[in-house]
């Protein structure tokens, strides 16, 4: 077996390693409840739903409802790309400062920044943190087009990751050709992925960091962050002791966010994700107040 390949059968066995349990221990036995109860009520109306919280210290799996399952996660699978890009400017294949421009073919509707405003043209780096801070659509597909889909999948898998992938560029329309999800991923698999870029362990250090910087101005707290009580604006640094670093995917029918929360106690890395029937606002607003009531029991678990 190839080096390569030892690396990536090693990370995967990291991936299934973990005991599986809802809780840290007894003493804390109460910790997830709320969240659990939750998310049990919107399963039973027909959401499928999917979570997974790890404690950063110890590994432990503290909350985990069916955490394998391969869910539609919208934009979060754009931080695999991000991953990309951040290991091609450490080897030289890419620059930062390479200027970008956006054509015809690129064009793309709803999140992000770009798509209004007049600069044709953008530094890679500053689109990538377009991407982090706004999902920004228009800088993901000039990234893609210029980063390549196909080196972000040989990355995924290099990283021992089987049911997390970034499928397609951004679309405003879906044809039968097309890949039916931007994004797909299981909840135990992105808890790893956001607990090794919190420790610095994928690719490198210098590349984990650069997509933590990128993702750390994520504007978007609307689900379970939206309990955290920060900034959306501007949250880079500790406010009460808490640090977020997240990224969130939305589309119709589908809520989904993974991300590293720490506190003055501890640090937890999370996933959830929600597929759901969206053919009307109380439908999408349940699923909204479960994930916040999941953020919730993260922020009192950590603080």
């Amino acid at each position: 077996m190839s080096s390569a390949a030892q690396q990536a059968s090693g990370r995967r066995a990291r991936h299934t390693a973990v005991t599986l349990g809802r809780h840290r221990g007894e003493e804390l036995a109460d910790s997830f409840e709320r969240g659990f109860a939750a998310l049990a009520e919107l399963a039973l109306a027909g959401v499928q739903v999917s979570a997974r919280a790890v404690d950063l210290s110890t590994s432990q799996v503290l909350f985990s409802v069916d955490d394998h399952v391969v869910m539609p996660t919208a934009s979060v699978g754009k931080v695999l790309l991000l991953i990309e890009v951040a290991a091609q400017l450490e080897n030289g294949t890419a620059s930062g400062l390479t200027l970008l421009d956006r054509e015809a073919r690129d064009a793309v509707g709803d999140s992000g920044v770009w798509q209004h405003l007049a600069v044709p043209s953008l530094p890679l780096a500053d689109l990538a943190a377009l991407v982090g801070a706004t999902s920004d659509n228009l800088a993901t597909n000039v990234l893609l087009r210029r980063i390549g889909l196909e080196a972000v999948g040989a990355r995924t898998e290099q990283l021992g990751l089987t049911r997390t992938a970034l499928l397609d560029l951004v679309r405003d329309h879906r044809g039968p050709d097309d890949a039916p999800q931007l994004s797909i991923g299981s909840a135990s698999e992105l808890t790893w992925l956001f607990a090794a870029l919190a420790r610095g362990e994928i690719v490198s250090r210098t590349v984990s960091q650069r997509v933590v910087q990128w993702l750390s101005l994520n504007a978007d707290l609307t689900m379970a962050a939206a309990s955290f009580g920060l900034d959306p604006l501007a949250h880079r640094s500790p406010d009460h002791g808490i640090l977020l670093v997240n990224k969130t995917g939305s589309d119709l029918g589908v809520r989904s966010e993974a991300g590293v929360l720490r506190g003055p106690r501890t640090g937890v890395a999370y996933a959830v994700s929600m597929a759901f029937d969206d053919s009307g606002l109380p439908a999408r607003l349940r699923v909204l107040e479960g994930m916040r009531t999941f953020g919730l029991d993260l922020l009192e678990y950590v603080h």
